[in-house]
């Protein structure tokens, strides 16, 4: 049985004959409502099946409409950066002056890349690209713009918001933008020779690796693009105000004592830490020049006199010679020595500046006058392998190892072979080449106590003693004969109220770059400097390359004349930011009886 209602039940048709009714209006009727219900049985089934085929017909146009959306927003995969799947690094840690003020930073940018396949109209597009971007080859962008075979290429690595706008006016589809990090240098030249400079890696159009070319960048590279930092800064030791007036004040001495180069450097002597370090002719580390092709390297704005930069630096070494003697036993600050002429070395004359005879001379006498002769004879009694041990030990023979990459090119020049003339030479600063650098740390043994110190860009937590090279009684005498070369000496000029300077001057005769011996008249001149002078702190080293003080009736060249008011200026710019507060000899005042008006 299928439960279906007959169409002529006995029932209903033999009560409908007692009553006298037709029994086929039964039949009808129940075919009717048969009908009736088949009818809307189908409908029924009609509906449903409509509002499945509307649903999926729905569900198909949201998910293509959002995939659609998805690729409007999103942006086009260089080929050859999708097809190596590598991912790319593009965050970078900031860089930080010891307060914590920035440095080196990232900021968000957009790259311009093309498309040429969906150019519509490609002249259009390579002219006014031209009008935004004047460096632009315009016949190398039409033929890559018109390149058939040309799916992907680069327009701009980095624009800046008004740029993006401008070219997004153009309105051309086959123009399209990639964001990226690039490196900021907020203060322009400011440290430029400390922070190097950074350039892209490998690169994507939705991101960029950063990564360092250049001093410290380049030698913290992996470490500032380690994930592990957690955003942490790079804290170095300098102070970017002391920086700003170092640079200031060297900037304008090298003008005014024309000068071709100039570098100086601000030493804790304690800690080791580069509290300033500029190096002029400087750059842009947002646009940093390329290296040169031709000339000396020493010429381009990216050289680093300070680190790089080997000189000989005259007199200022005759304090080394005095100390070490000291050190030994072999003489004291009142030990007198003839310095009288004549004398001879390996057959070789040893003169005096300017033909001076200083006659009788204690050794300390012979610091504050600079006598080549009177330190001369003192390295002939310690030695030349005596004097060999102790200026390694002082760092001389090696690269500085301070925290940028240009310190491994900084390496002293050194004698090939080390002759009783090379002793004598090398006493007084003629015969082996060293940085300005070199020659802080150098001093900073001297200004210490006697304790070696390494030379650090990184900010740290307190004194860092290296070995003890000096005893203290032996420093102690040196800084009172340093002292006396600014009070009495060649340095007069160096004599800052307040501060107490000690230092020594050197003025170097300069070497032909062909190897064919010396100018006549071209000079490194050097200041080495420490104060407060009774109990240091910082040593500041200022050079100059090729100067000429103008003002007298001849021109001058010596250290005294050009690089010591120099580091004066700057001793008295950057000591107070330094938090050192000037100490002036006040006599003692007559006592005064105070009465109420």
């Amino acid at each position: 049985m299928n439960g279906r209602i007959p169409l002529r039940p006995l029932a209903r048709v033999l009560d409908a004959r007692r009553r006298g009714e037709n029994p086929d209006a039964i039949e009808r009727e129940n075919l009717r409502i048969r009908h009736e219900q088949m009818r809307d049985k189908a409908r029924t089934r009609a509906e449903g099946r409509l509002l499945v085929l509307g649903l999926v017909f729905f569900c198909a146009f949201v998910v293509i409409g959002l995939r659609m959306g998805m690729l409007a927003q999103s942006q086009a995969e260089e080929p050859q950066a999708a097809a190596s799947g590598a991912s790319i690094l593009a965050s970078r840690a900031d860089i930080v002056d010891r307060h914590g003020r920035i440095l080196a930073t990232n900021m968000e940018t957009h790259s311009l890349y093309a498309h040429p396949h969906q150019m519509i109209e490609p002249v259009r597009a390579a002219d006014e690209l031209m009008k935004i971007f004047p460096d632009l080859d315009r016949e190398r962008l039409l033929k890559d713009f018109t390149n058939p075979k040309r799916k992907f290429m680069w327009v701009k690595k980095k624009i800046s918001p008004e740029q993006m706008q401008a070219v997004h006016d153009i309105g051309e589809p086959g123009l399209l933008f990639g964001p990226r990090e690039m490196r900021l240098y907020p203060n322009g030249k400011l440290a430029s020779h400390i922070l190097g400079g950074a350039s892209f890696g490998r690169e994507g159009v939705a991101s960029a690796e950063v990564i360092g070319t250049a001093g410290i960048e380049r030698y913290f590279d992996e470490e500032l693009r380690d994930p592990a930092r957690g955003g942490a800064p790079l804290e170095l030791s300098i102070d970017l105000s002391v920086q700003a007036a170092a640079e200031s004040v060297l900037r304008s001495g090298m003008k005014l004592m024309n000068a071709r180069g100039a570098a100086t450097v601000l030493l804790d002597v304690h800690t080791g830490e580069v509290l300033s370090m500029v190096s002029l002719p400087d750059f842009d580390p947002n646009d940093r020049p390329h290296p040169p092709v031709s000339g000396r390297p020493s010429d381009s704005p990216i050289f680093n006199h300070a680190v790089q930069g080997v000189y000989e630096l005259g007199s200022t070494f005759k304090i080394f010679a005095a100390a070490q003697a000291m050190e030994l036993g072999l003489v004291n600050a009142d030990t007198v020595i003839d310095t009288s002429p004549p004398m001879k070395v390996a057959g070789f004359r040893i003169g005096e500046f300017e033909g001076h005879n200083y006659g009788k001379q204690t050794v300390e006498g012979i610091i504050t006058h600079s006598s080549n002769r009177g330190t001369a004879k003192i390295a002939l009694a310690v030695g030349g392998d005596r004097q060999q041990d102790f200026l390694k030990s002082l760092g001389f023979f090696e690269p500085t190892g301070v925290e940028i990459s240009e310190a491994q090119s900084g390496k002293p020049l050194l004698p090939r072979r080390w002759t009783e003339l090379s002793t004598v030479t090398v006493s007084y600063g003629h015969g082996l080449s060293a940085s300005p650098l070199h020659l802080a740390a150098g001093y900073a043994t001297i200004a210490n106590g006697g304790h070696k110190i390494q030379p650090t860009l990184i900010k740290q937590d307190g004194p860092h003693y290296g070995p003890r090279l000096l005893s203290e009684k032996t420093a102690a005498s040196a800084r009172r004969m340093l002292r006396s070369v600014v009070t009495e000496g060649t340095a007069s000029f160096g004599d800052v109220p307040g501060y107490h300077v000690a230092g020594k001057t050197g003025s170097a005769d300069k070497p032909k770059e062909n190897g064919g011996g010396y100018y006549k008249d071209k000079l490194i001149s050097t200041f080495a400097a420490m104060f407060p002078a009774d109990a240091p702190r910082y040593v500041l080293i200022l050079t100059l390359d090729e100067p000429v003080e103008t003002s007298g009736n001849r021109p001058r060249r010596t250290a005294g004349w050009t690089a010591v008011p120099v580091a004066a200026e700057m001793i008295t710019r950057i000591a107070p930011l330094l938090g050192l507060r000037p100490d002036y000899d006040v006599p003692e005042e007559e006592e005064v009886t105070l009465v109420r008006n």
